[in-house]
């Protein structure tokens, strides 16, 4: 890794590392407040009324527990979307942008070799991603304290979010081997953010009924079983390390992938 370009794209994730964390914590403040036996009621009645819609980003009803109600209506939706987001944003910024505008000359210029470059850009974007997921975590933790004291499981919670950070670094690892191939940022967005988004509409079709099922077999998203986590289910564990270990491989073909590709610089 080259210490000095790290810093330098550390800089530049603090940016929209701020304003997803402001995103986030407006919903996870909000969502978790409504954990209270009036806004229980009302948000059953809710997926009762629109089942098929409610279920399609994940939310259904009848939690038993403050993490149950947290699982029900963050972890189906919004906090897979939005880190997602960041992922994509920040992996075509990294690689693909600056060969897109010629920049990368000046990258390569210095006296460091192109693995070097392309594991220090690969580490912002974990670091990013591992930044977001603790954050997270820890707001999750002061606002529960703070409205809920000593009714959140927060061994069951860390082992929710660990896989949480499995999935988003896999999602990582697809934008980040996005941006290496294609030297076209328009290109990389496309697939590096269309993949993604393809698999998350496969899962939302998997939640909403029976018809389509069998679309969960289709999509990555089906690895990360919040609830399962929480239980400690062998399955749900086996298929967290099934993320982590396919996000490393998708970062070491990455890698490769620019130490071998024809820059044209």
């Amino acid at each position: 890794m080259e210490l000095t370009l790290y810093k330098r794209e550390m800089k530049g994730s603090w940016k929209l590392l701020v304003i997803f964390g402001a995103v986030l914590t407006m919903y996870v403040a909000i969502i978790i407040s409504m954990y209270e036996p009036d806004m229980l009621k009302l948000l059953d009645s809710y997926a009762q009324a629109m089942p098929e819609l409610m279920a399609a980003v994940g939310m259904t009803a009848g939690a038993a527990d403050l993490l149950g109600f947290m699982i029900s209506y963050l972890y189906g939706f919004i906090l897979l979307v939005f880190p997602m987001v960041f992922c994509i944003l920040r992996a075509n910024g990294l690689v693909a942008k600056y060969v897109d505008r010629g920049s990368m000359a000046c990258l390569l210029a210095a006296p460091v070799r192109r693995s070097a470059v392309a594991l220090t850009q690969a580490a912002v974007l974990i670091s990013g991603t591992v930044l977001l997921v603790g954050y997270v975590t820890g707001l999750e933790l002061a606002v529960c304290q703070s409205s809920f004291p000593g009714e959140l499981a927060v061994g069951e919670l860390l082992a929710v979010n660990a896989g949480l950070a499995c999935l988003q670094l896999f999602i990582g690892g697809v934008c980040f081997l996005a941006s290496c191939a294609f030297s076209d940022a328009k290109y990389s967005v496309a697939f590096g953010a269309g993949v993604p988004a393809l698999m998350f509409l496969l899962q939302m079709l998997a939640n909403a009924g029976d018809a389509a099922e069998k679309a969960r077999y289709f999509t990555f998203f089906t690895l990360y079983d919040p609830k399962g986590l929480a239980a400690g289910e062998e399955q749900a564990v086996l298929f967290a390390g099934l993320l982590l270990a396919g996000a490393t491989a998708l970062y070491a073909a990455g890698v490769a992938v620019f130490c071998k590709k024809d820059l044209h610089i």
